[in-house]
């Protein structure tokens, strides 16, 4: 008993030791330059929950219901579940395992007087004795993996949250849409009345009446090609939120809201540690950092320690009258696997690299991607503002053209063309006006950090 005693508090002692003589993470030096600062920056706060900032609380109310009824999140929620489940299974490792068990046997034959009994009862326990950090190395590895997967799932929250943004905005657009052509198939339908009366009275040929009518088609055409794809973005929104698609959604008509100011975006260095896409891969990389140390001291002996105490009578009653007690304390040392464990340390080595220039390439995205979103948007403002400036162009010209063609002067196809341009102009303002937000919400997109959901808020 004595040595027994010995022996386990001799592996306590150094196993603790150990914690502080196992393998450190190394120091991360990333193979890329990273940025000093971005190209531009506004003065604008930017809260977690970025798309408030909108002020609709409709939007508001839609990203909530997807933060808790988006079966993507739901199923990344479940993912963290199991990551978490797993980090409990690795640290079961710095704790005994004790079984109990008991036994009864009868025996009998041809050539034995009656029967035999045997009981038997006891305990067994055993414990590996953490000499070189494995086990912590292991059990850390999947922290960070554990940590990983929550990252993960906040990103996923991001990308749900932006993406009924987007969808919302462009419900919204497709309506308008649908506004304007009706707006310009009426128009279209009056000068077709207008030219028929004019063939009528001789005053045009009856080609001007068929060009005209071919542009009403057309704007028909324009008209269910927005209907449609109100439709189908009805149909995407819902499925974001968690609902099957349903012809009457009932989500509400609202125009398009003005770009809100431009958020602070901050130093590069902040980003990088607060999106969560990029920390998760930062610490996948941590993870086989650890996974590594792992591998490396799997080379090394392993002590574990054993105890048991049992008993055994063939009488049931006696059971439990005399007990045997065992201690043991056992050391493996590997000396050939024919270069398995090195193979494993040298594996583990490259699946640590590969997560460095894993993580190395997240940073740079992370900067392309605000860097992008900044760009387009400077450069979809000046595009908006032109397409403004050639609408008034356009109608000055058409209003110019058609009087000068009820007057007698000019020709009907430089009306149409010009009226045409006109209405192609209304609509692709309103289209530069969806792409503006879409940029404004890639912005928010990359700028953001982590927030909390409904699940998170439940838990804590």
């Amino acid at each position: 008993m004595k040595h027994f005693i010995i022996i386990i508090f001799s592996g306590l002692f150094i196993s603790i030791w150990n914690i502080g003589c196992s393998r450190k993470t190394a120091d991360i030096s990333m193979p890329v330059q990273e940025l000093e600062s971005f190209s531009s920056s506004g003065e604008a706060d930017l809260p977690d929950r970025w798309w408030t900032v909108f002020e609709s609380e409709m939007l508001n109310n839609l990203v909530d219901s997807a933060l808790s009824s988006n079966l993507d999140l739901r199923t990344a929620w479940y993912r963290l579940q199991e990551a978490r489940a797993i980090e409990r299974r690795e640290k079961s490792s710095f704790f005994p395992r004790i079984n109990a068990f008991g036994n009864a046997e009868t025996s009998s034959g041809d050539d034995i007087p009656g029967s035999s009994d045997q009981f038997s009862a006891g305990l067994s326990a055993s414990y590996e004795v953490d000499l070189w950090g494995r086990i912590r190395s292991a059990a850390r590895a999947q922290e960070f993996r554990t940590q990983a997967s929550f990252l993960d799932y906040q990103t996923m929250a991001l990308t749900i949250s932006s993406e009924v943004a987007f969808a919302w905005f462009e419900l919204q657009e497709s309506r308008l849409q649908v506004d304007i052509a009706t707006e310009q198939f009426e128009i279209n339908q009056r000068m077709v009345d207008l030219l028929r009366s004019r063939f009528g009275n001789g005053q045009t040929n009856y080609a001007d009446v068929l060009r005209q009518e071919r542009l009403l088609e057309s704007t028909r055409e324009q008209m269910l090609i927005a209907e449609s794809r109100a439709q189908v973005v009805e149909n995407r929104l819902q499925v974001l939120i968690g609902n099957p698609p349903k012809k009457n959604s009932g989500f509400e008509k609202a125009n398009l809201p003005v770009l809100p100011p431009l958020p602070e975006t901050g130093i590069p260095s902040d980003l990088v540690k607060r999106r969560p896409d990029v920390v998760s891969q930062f610490n996948l990389l941590r993870a086989a950092d650890r996974d590594r140390a792992s591998a490396i001291s799997s080379q090394f002996p392993r002590l574990s320690l054993s105890a048991s105490l049992n008993s055994s009578s063939d009488n049931a009653d006696d059971l439990f009258d005399n007990w045997v007690r065992s201690f043991a304390g056992n050391l493996m040392a590997p000396l050939f696997y024919g270069g398995e464990r090195r193979a494993e340390a040298d594996r583990a080595e490259a699946v640590k690299n590969q997560r460095l220039y894993e993580y190395s390439q997240s940073v740079l995205i992370a900067f392309r991607e605000v860097e992008d979103a900044l760009v387009r948007e400077k450069k979809q403002k000046q595009r908006v503002e032109s397409l403004k400036k050639q609408l008034k162009l356009a109608r000055d010209a058409y209003d110019q053209i058609r009087r000068s063609y009820l007057n007698g002067m000019g020709n009907y196809l430089d009306v149409l063309t010009a009226l045409e341009e006109e209405q192609r102009l209304q609509r692709e303002i309103m289209a530069g006006r969806l792409t503006l937000l879409e940029y404004r919400i890639s912005l928010y997109r990359a700028l953001a950090g982590g927030f909390e959901t409904e699940e998170i808020n439940q838990e804590q």
